[in-house]
């Protein structure tokens, strides 16, 4: 649906803006507008099955890093609140997982540049001190898949559904591994890990690269919370793993070692997980090493293992979200196949050779 929709209000919501995108789930919904000096706003508002409005975490929106956090970083956007959900500026109206639908060359190369901005700017928020007090809760993305998986909170039917259909294709085994790593996503544990400040959301759909030119911005906010910095990581990285399973368009273009079909142009989803890990291991200005790193030397700064644990998450937690806010589908049986796959394999394919 496109349109002249009246944005009005106090400050920078004056004047009128044109609606060219709007779009979905019963969790979260999603407007896009033009403004008329080539700038856009993307409000983000609950959805048809989202229980109040939506709204930013009081005591991390503040401990976002700002515009001038670090050259090349994406601007983590916490926006500002308008109506029942949260208003942000970016440079382009569509985000990066539309952008991997788009076949050609140089989409693929936007979302390169993309990811590595993304990557920049995760790194600097995970070395952003946890405030003072009780830990901030984890993101409520992981308490939706803990109380699914564990079953301690009533389901819509389809999710009810796919959850009896979980337990007969993962059997109780993998379920209770799924609960392990949420919970060490939580309350981390091992030699040097420790929870961090995180986006809670980091994906494809967050992140908005510009249309023409300006920066790239990582859509921050309800999502924000504490955990281990793998989280974040995973979130991005099971994005990708799904695409390389999900897109008829990249399967066709890849062989079956992830090399891009240079007639296509298109950068693998390997390639992509390169890119985004090797930035997030290259040392940063913002990270102090105090929150988290793996090593004090030269290895990485993220545990590999935990990397590929946490995209399972994201997986499982995306085929959780589609069952409760968008209904029961079929090609959720499919879901349920691939994610015992990954659940069996940890997650490796997350975490390319050659970054770990």
């Amino acid at each position: 649906m496109t349109g002249t929709d009246s944005l009005t209000g106090t400050g920078p919501l004056t004047g009128t803006a044109v609606l060219v995108a709007e779009h979905g789930t019963g969790l979260q919904a999603t407007r896009v507008y033009e403004e008329p000096d080539g700038g856009f706003l993307w409000w983000h508002g609950p959805g048809h099955r989202y229980a109040g409005p939506l709204r930013a975490p009081g005591r991390l929106v503040p401990l976002v890093p700002g515009q001038e956090a670090v050259t090349g970083a994406a601007l983590l956007s916490t926006g500002q609140t308008h109506g029942s959900g949260l208003l942000h500026r970016a440079a382009g109206a569509a985000s990066a997982a539309a952008w991997l639908r788009d076949p050609r060359p140089q989409a693929g190369r936007l979302v390169a540049h993309s990811l590595t901005a993304a990557a920049r700017a995760l790194r600097v928020l995970h070395g952003v001190p946890l405030p003072q007090g009780p830990e901030p809760a984890p993101p409520p993305g992981l308490r939706r898949l803990r109380e699914w998986a564990s079953g301690t909170v009533p389901l819509v039917p389809a999710a009810e559904r796919l959850r009896r259909h979980a337990l007969e294709v993962w059997g109780g085994a993998r379920t209770a591994r799924l609960l392990d790593w949420a919970d060490d996503a939580e309350r981390p544990t091992g030699a040097g890990a420790s929870a961090v400040l995180l986006h809670g959301w980091a994906s494809t759909g967050a992140l908005v690269p510009p249309r023409s030119r300006g920066r790239v911005a990582l859509l921050t906010g309800q999502d924000l919370g504490a955990g281990r910095r793998e989280l974040d990581l995973g979130w991005m990285l099971g994005d990708l793993v799904e695409l390389a399973w999900s897109s008829p368009l990249y399967r066709a273009a890849h062989d079956g070692a992830g090399a891009p079909d240079e007639g296509a142009g298109l950068p693998s989803a390997a390639v992509l997980q390169q890119v985004f890990l090797g930035v997030y291991g290259e040392s940063g200005d913002g990270d102090s090493g105090g929150s988290g790193d793996r090593t004090g030397g030269g290895g990485p700064v993220y545990d590999p293992a935990a990397v590929g644990r946490c995209a399972v998450l994201r997986v499982v937690t995306h085929m959780r979200d589609f069952a409760t806010y968008c209904e029961w589908s079929d090609e959720l049986l499919d879901y349920l196949a691939f994610t015992a796959e990954l659940i069996d394999e940890e997650g490796r394919r997350a975490v390319p050779r050659g970054v770990s």
